[in-house]
C-alpha cells in the first residue's frame, strides 16, 4: 500500500534534489525513497569510508623504492 508524505525542504536541499534528478534521470520521489532506505538499513553506501584517516604511515608509502611497479 502506498503512503504519501509531504515535506518542506530548504532551498539548498531542494536545489540539490532537483539537480540530482535531472542528472540521473530518476524522479525526485525515488531519490528520496532510496535515501530513506539507506538510512533504514543502517549500512553506509561505502562502509570502508569509516576508516578514512584512521591509518597512519609515510605519505610516500606507495612510491617507496621496491614497492612501485613501473
Amino acid at each position: 500500500m502506498s503512503h504519501t508524505l509531504t515535506i518542506r525542504l530548504d532551498r539548498d536541499l531542494a536545489a540539490w534534489l532537483e539537480e540530482e534528478a535531472k542528472r540521473t534521470g530518476v524522479s525526485q520521489g525515488r531519490i528520496v525513497r532510496e535515501q530513506l532506505e539507506k538510512v533504514k538499513g543502517g549500512s553506509p553506501v561505502r562502509p570502508f569510508m569509516r576508516l578514512a584517516g584512521a591509518v597512519r604511515g609515510p605519505a610516500t608509502l606507495s612510491t617507496r623504492k621496491g614497492f612501485s611497479r613501473k
